[in-house]
């Protein structure tokens, strides 16, 4: 479960302009140029891989928005000791003790570094999070509006038919032909034309004024409802383009955070065998340091590589007992090029919802997706080819995934495990492709997938996107 919100039927039906008789533009909704304004696909920027061990191959990495300006961290610009310098300094007391100093503030500067670049990379995170989840509100409610004013359309359009029929049956029981001429004189290209011949009509203004009134004013709400809607979208294609600068903010930090972090990881247990080295009396030698510096490091890749192996044991075990009870599985296709993106159950559909509260948060009303439960770490794959947008944090989402499709279409994986993210930003995956695992970070009260489909940036409803192109979720 999670905090995020909207519902609207698929963009083709929900964005239809309302259009007079001779196919004159209303104003009543979004033009074909509106519908494509915001479907740019991402920029294929790959991110920067993991620092090779004791090296510095790492450029500055510009911090927007929550982040300040660019700045190049404390510990990648380090001269970092060798063990060359380390041997040298040991035969000098003065010479020891400036490079004890000097390594003790490199390794300071390595964990203040990793801090600092992780909350300001959180910090961005939630403002990119407050940002998506406002424009998906306003793009409902711009929604709503038009929905509105296209029913007042109606309502004028049936109230100005009425007061036709109204007038034509007066006129033939009056036997008024020239007044009957008038008003079938030609056909009337809209409501508006349609009320101006019937206000030229003296009988029908004396004994049917109410009809006439009821019909001006439901043209005159549908209008005023149209121009509302207008200002809406307005509105929303601002907040849209604010959500999209923050996204990029919350990326770049998050770039920040992990180059950071990848510097710690590369240099902080050869800085500290060197200081043990430093410090220590004893006849061991330096090549003694090195040998535990290269076990540490393996030790590491074999850590990693058994975290990883669990988590795909996990996976498919998990799969195969969903295939054993006839369930389906994360990359079961309809041969359309999509595919379902976690074989778990559904446990919450999208749209209105009832508010809970838990651990210190509480969800929203209105549920921006579907959750898939599978079971923690269980696999997490991309619904159909694409490149990633976003790989990093991202507030009530927690760890989360956006790949855009192109055409204005996209997708978002949230709730992701700790260490789940298997994709960085810029990559192009296929669909099937296992990008993540499943989990519970973020305002989650389980482990869990939140999927979301977006159209020109806006949420619908996975269910029927996805079976439109055969797959059930």
């Amino acid at each position: 479960m999670d905090v995020v919100r909207d519902g609207r039927p698929p963009v083709e039906d929900q964005l239809q302009r309302s259009s007079s008789a001779d196919g004159v533009d209303c104003g009543c909704g979004p033009t074909p140029d509106e519908l494509k304004a915001f479907a740019t696909p991402g920029r294929a920027v790959s991110r920067r891989k993991a620092l090779t061990f004791g090296a510095l191959g790492v450029a500055a990495l510009g911090v927007i928005g929550a982040v300040g300006a660019p700045y190049l961290p404390r510990a990648f610009a380090a001269d970092y000791p060798s063990w060359d310098d380390v041997q040298a300094a040991k035969s000098n007391e003065a010479a020891k003790a400036a490079q004890v100093a000097n390594i003790q503030s490199l390794i300071q500067g390595l964990n203040d570094d990793v801090a600092r670049t992780q909350a300001a990379s959180i910090a961005a995170s939630d403002v990119f999070y407050e940002a998506q989840q406002k424009f998906f509100e306003q793009a409902r409610r711009a929604n709503e509006l038009q929905q509105q004013a296209d029913q007042q359309a109606a309502l004028a359009t049936d109230a100005a038919n009425k007061a036709g029929r109204v007038a034509a049956q007066l006129y033939r029981n009056g036997s008024d032909d020239t007044s009957l001429q008038l008003f079938f004189a030609g056909s009337a290209a809209s409501t508006d034309d349609l009320l101006a011949r019937l206000g030229t009509m003296d009988k029908l203004i004396a004994q049917n004024k109410a009809v006439y009134a009821d019909a001006v004013t439901a043209r005159d709400s549908a209008q005023n409802l149209s121009d509302t809607a207008v200002k809406a979208r307005d509105e929303r294609d601002r907040m849209q383009k604010d959500a999209e600068q923050k996204m990029a903010a919350a990326q770049q930090a998050a770039d920040a955070a992990k180059a950071a972090l990848d510097a710690q990881t590369a240099n902080l247990a050869t800085l500290q065998a060197q200081l043990a080295a430093l410090q220590d009396n004893t006849a061991k030698t330096i090549a003694d340091y090195q040998a535990g510096v290269e076990a540490a490091r393996i030790a590491e890749e074999q850590r990693q590589a058994a975290l990883r192996a669990e988590a795909q044991r996990l996976a498919d075990e998990a799969a195969a007992a969903a295939a054993a009870n006839g369930g389906g599985g994360g990359g079961g296709g309809g041969g359309s090029g999509w595919v379902r993106p976690n074989w778990g159950e559904e446990s919450s559909g999208y749209g209105y919802r009832y508010v809970q509260c838990g651990n210190g948060y509480c969800s929203s009303g209105f549920h921006e997706g579907v959750d898939l439960a599978a079971g923690c770490y269980s696999s997490i794959v991309a619904a159909t080819a694409g490149t990633v947008v976003y790989a990093g944090y991202n507030g009530g989402y927690g760890n989360y995934i956006k790949i855009d499709h192109g055409g204005g279409i996209a997708t978002g994986y949230g709730h992701i495990a700790p260490g789940g993210i298997y994709v960085s930003y810029g990559q192009w995956v296929n669909a099937g492709d296992q990008i993540a695992a499943e989990g519970n970070t973020g305002n989650s009260f389980g482990c869990h997938l939140h999927f979301e489909v977006y159209v020109n940036g806006s949420t619908v409803d996975p269910g029927p996107f996805m079976a439109a192109r055969g797959i059930s979720v």
